[in-house]
């Protein structure tokens, strides 16, 4: 009866939680990968200046907390502008998809700096087009190097979706912290490590499958 009446009301309170921490997860892959793409050319660029902007910028999202983005993106334009403060879910999604994009963009370029120089010469020889060479040489091997540290970047991403708890978004940890001062119990703590828990070895199954679909051995 107690596990009957625990789950109902876990349902109740936690589903939104839930829903807003996978909106924040898928939404923050969706815009952070192909930025981060952009983000590791404009660092890998002939432009001395670009470059340097690029590295700067990269040094800040990496050298400070998200915490501290995800509060100077919400309450900076008010503090800095007089503007009135954007909504809380655009912030969250802005502050993430910036920040994760940072990091994307050097594990990118690790990457694709530990290709050897000479498969590209290899390649030309062999009569690849620029582009011939880039997708079916150089990038399989770009994806299967980087996939273990991409796996442990996605699931830090879903653990660090609780963050958003600091400007009062509802994500699950916040529902969570709520409900469990509701009714006084560590319950809904043990609940929602469970589903952290199997949320993200869901990921890291899934991410595991990937790499093995791309060896390079049968």
């Amino acid at each position: 009866m107690f596990l009957s009446i625990a789950f109902d009301v876990l349902k109740a309170n936690l589903g939104k939680g839930l829903i807003n921490t996978l909106e924040i997860f898928f939404l923050t892959l969706l815009f952070s990968l192909p930025l981060g793409v952009l983000i590791y050319l404009a660092r890998a660029s002939r432009f001395t200046i670009l470059r340097g902007i690029t590295k700067i910028f990269i040094s800040i999202m990496r050298g400070t907390p998200l915490m501290l983005q995800l509060m100077f993106f919400r309450f900076g334009p008010y503090y800095l502008f007089g503007l009135p403060n954007p909504d809380v879910f655009i912030t969250v999604i802005i502050s993430f998809s910036i920040n994760y994009a940072a990091y994307f963009a050097e594990i990118y370029r690790g990457g694709f700096e530990s290709i050897d120089g000479g498969q590209y010469e290899a390649a030309r020889l062999l009569g690849f087009t620029r582009a011939g060479t880039f997708f079916k040489i150089i990038l399989p091997q770009v994806v299967k190097r980087i996939m273990p540290t991409m796996t442990n970047e996605v699931i830090t991403l879903l653990k660090d979706t609780s963050l958003a708890m600091a400007i009062s978004y509802v994500e699950l940890l916040q529902s969570t912290k709520a409900l469990a001062a509701k009714e006084s119990s560590m319950l809904p703590y043990l609940i929602v490590g469970i589903i952290y828990y199997v949320l993200n070895y869901l990921i890291a199954f899934f991410m595991e499958r990937m790499e093995k679909r791309m060896s390079y051995y049968r």
